[in-house]
């Protein structure tokens, strides 16, 4: 089980600062698959761990955790308060704010039609 947000963050953190997996890992003291491992989500890094990366990348805990992160550390989403959900399929955590959750409320109450069309413009092809 990982936390979706968290491997979104330490993806987009990485690549925005233009570090290497290998760069990472070195600076954590560990070895290139295991931080691999946590982008993944394969396995989950322990609170020093955590902390450690939150150093590196400029930002809280709690933002690293929960909240979209950006290279300034500015959060993307600043509204809340965040909601946690779960990924069914993978037992993923995630965490949505209001108007995700509204707007995730309002697509299963559409018609088939409603959510082809919500689909075809958000450009996903899941589901046929």
């Amino acid at each position: 089980m990982s936390n979706v947000q968290l491997t979104d963050n330490l993806v987009s953190l990485r690549k925005s600062y233009k570090y290497t997996q290998k760069q990472i890992a070195g600076k954590l003291n560990i070895s290139r698959q295991a931080y691999s491992n946590y982008e993944r989500g394969k396995r989950i890094p322990d609170i020093s761990m955590l902390i450690r990366l939150a150093d590196i990348y400029g930002v809280t805990l709690e933002q690293l955790l929960t909240q979209a992160c950006t290279r300034d550390g500015i959060i993307n989403e600043n509204h809340g308060p965040y909601f946690r959900g779960l990924i069914i399929e993978t037992a993923d955590t995630l965490y949505l704010t209001q108007e995700e959750l509204e707007v995730l409320s309002c697509y299963r109450k559409a018609s088939a039609d409603d959510r082809r069309l919500v689909r075809k413009v958000l450009d996903i092809n899941a589901f046929g």
